[in-house]
């Protein structure tokens, strides 16, 4: 059972409507790390059998990513960001992260970088992280608080961005 927290308020209509989602800038980040490891090699800092160790990130990411959309769903509120939300979600991995989704959505991308192994193939995961942090974390942190008040305002204090 999700723990519900405080009452949901009109959304904020100053909000802008984002076209794309993280998985889109996760799959672009991917991409991009593909490339410039294949097309632009710069160093290669992680060799075997230490780059098996992103197959492990790579699994965990996928379970929290998962795990926390679940959670979502079981709550009845969109894992959409900036969609209405209708449920303040603190239990689960919320208890620990104000955003697995996102955090397993990191770990993926830092998975696939240890099993590539360059340097090249990091630095769309920096921007990937810089993307997610900016655009998504401070700005849902935000518009979560409009919706929710103290209650937010309470569970932020208690609880961490990332971990």
């Amino acid at each position: 059972m999700s723990a519900v927290v405080g009452e949901r308020q009109p959304r904020p209509s100053t909000q802008k409507k984002r076209r794309l989602i993280p998985p889109v800038y996760l799959l672009l980040t991917l991409l991009a790390m593909g490339l410039l490891h294949w097309l632009l090699p710069v160093a290669r800092v992680v060799t075997a059998p230490y780059t098996y160790v992103g197959v492990m990130l790579l699994l965990a990411g996928i379970c929290v990513t998962s795990t926390a959309a679940r959670a979502f769903a079981k709550a009845g509120t969109s894992v959409v960001p900036f969609e209405q939300s209708t449920t303040l979600v603190t239990d689960g991995l919320y208890r620990y992260t104000r955003n697995p989704m996102y955090l397993g959505l990191v770990t993926i991308a830092l998975g696939v970088w240890l099993l590539l192994g360059s340097l090249s193939a990091l630095a769309p995961v920096v921007a990937f992280i810089g993307i997610i942090e900016f655009h998504f974390i401070r700005a849902e942190e935000r518009f979560l608080g409009a919706i929710f008040g103290a209650s937010y305002i309470s569970y932020k204090q208690r609880v961490r961005r990332w971990v």
